[in-house]
């Protein structure tokens, strides 16, 4: 089978829904398929991926609820995705959040043969967003297939203003990648209890929240740690003040780390900690977590609820709470039995996400899909 997956967003700027495009077209490749990524690419240098199409080269920056996506407005797309399609010929296009200006939805107009649509987003902003271009959308909502969420709180988002047949397809984990026994930073098994946040310093990561959290933990817990890893988008300097307001001590910024040095601080964590304060259709970051056997403590918002079972893979506190956050914190940091089962199930767990699952789910619906438009079409000849 030949399978284009369409992504809206710049190939050359790191993101959530392009990893996802990669590890189902990597994994489309081992199981057969000849699977090609079409995005736009505001530099190829860097980008080696075999089967990758760029169309459109320019990109802009827009806000997106609280970080910055990366598009295309190019008006030229058209007769390059015209061209494209009539000289590949896929069998089955599959386009990521299909409304998100402007690749995917010139490919879905002049798409002719079996059409999916993965639906990622759960944002505030994309109410206003569909709200606004219902009647627009509509007109071309009929060629798509297939519609699949990557949680429900994505289905609830989508489902609310275009009401329709959904499928739940997650997004997945690396979880050999994540699992496998990898030595911790040894600096920081110095006897003291290791908290690790992951992410991007920007406003909906909720690192503020921690810092607070920390900082009444710190008060009651000394022999504690925070390691804060990411790239700054906005929010370093805010979270250095307090920080040195307070005189908290042990209070590490890594700043970006390599990917392959991901699995190393999971490892080095005696709880990950994701305090989001929403806008998050899915915990990818606690997957990685789990599949570590790393506990969790995290906001109980939607997306984060589809993937932790409070009480079980770890513990869930209501969002914006610092008090709520610095007493799950202490319970699960003054408890290595409950912290090495909640990991243990954590683990179970998350190998169930495993990318090899996640894409045969998606073939598989590939295939319910184009069975039931062939069907279709004999019953209108």
């Amino acid at each position: 089978m030949k399978i284009a997956l369409v992504s809206p967003y710049d190939f050359a700027v790191p993101g959530g829904a392009n990893n996802h495009i990669c590890h189902l077209a990597d994994h489309f490749a081992r199981l057969g398929h000849d699977a090609r990524i079409i995005a736009p690419a505001s530099r190829r240098e860097g980008l080696r991926r075999d089967g990758l199409i760029v169309i459109g080269e320019r990109s802009i920056g827009l806000p997106a609820g609280g970080s910055v996506a990366h598009i295309t407005l190019s008006l030229t797309l058209g007769p390059k995705v015209e061209r494209v399609l009539a000289s590949e010929r896929f069998d089955v296009i599959h386009l990521h959040e299909p409304f998100v200006p402007l690749l995917p939805f010139q490919v879905l107009r002049r798409s002719k043969v079996t059409t999916v649509a993965t639906f990622h987003a759960a944002k505030d902003e994309g109410r206003r967003w569909y709200a606004y271009f219902r009647p627009a959308i509509s007109v071309w909502w009929h060629k798509i297939q297939g519609k699949i969420a990557v949680s429900p709180a994505a289905l609830r988002l989508i489902s609310r203003y275009f009401p329709d047949d959904y499928e739940i397809i997650p997004n997945g984990v690396k979880y050999d990648r994540f699992a496998s026994p990898v030595p911790p930073f040894a600096e920081y098994k110095d006897g003291k209890l290791n908290i690790l946040f992951l992410g991007r310093l920007e406003k909906r990561k909720g690192l503020p929240y921690l810092l607070q959290a920390y900082a009444q933990l710190k008060a009651r817990m000394p022999d504690t740690r925070l390691l804060i890893v990411g790239p700054d988008g906005g929010m370093r300097q805010a979270c250095d003040g307090f920080v040195q307001r307070e005189r908290l001590k042990d209070v590490v910024f890594t700043g970006y780390v390599s990917e392959k040095d991901l699995p190393r601080y999971y490892k080095t964590a005696d709880v990950f900690c994701a305090p989001n304060t929403g806008n998050e259709s899915f915990g990818i970051i606690l997957l990685e977590a789990m599949a570590a056997g790393t506990p969790v403590v995290a906001s109980d918002i939607e997306g984060f609820a589809y993937v932790v079972g409070h009480q079980a893979e770890g513990l869930l506190v209501p969002r914006r709470d610092t008090t709520a956050l610095a007493d799950a914190l202490l319970q699960l940091l003054s408890d290595p039995d409950r912290r090495e089962e909640m990991g243990r199930m954590g683990q179970i767990k998350a190998q169930s996400f495993d990318w090899y699952h996640v894409s045969q789910q998606v073939l598989s619906f590939y295939k319910r899909v184009a069975e039931k438009r062939a069907s279709l079409a004999l019953e209108d000849t």
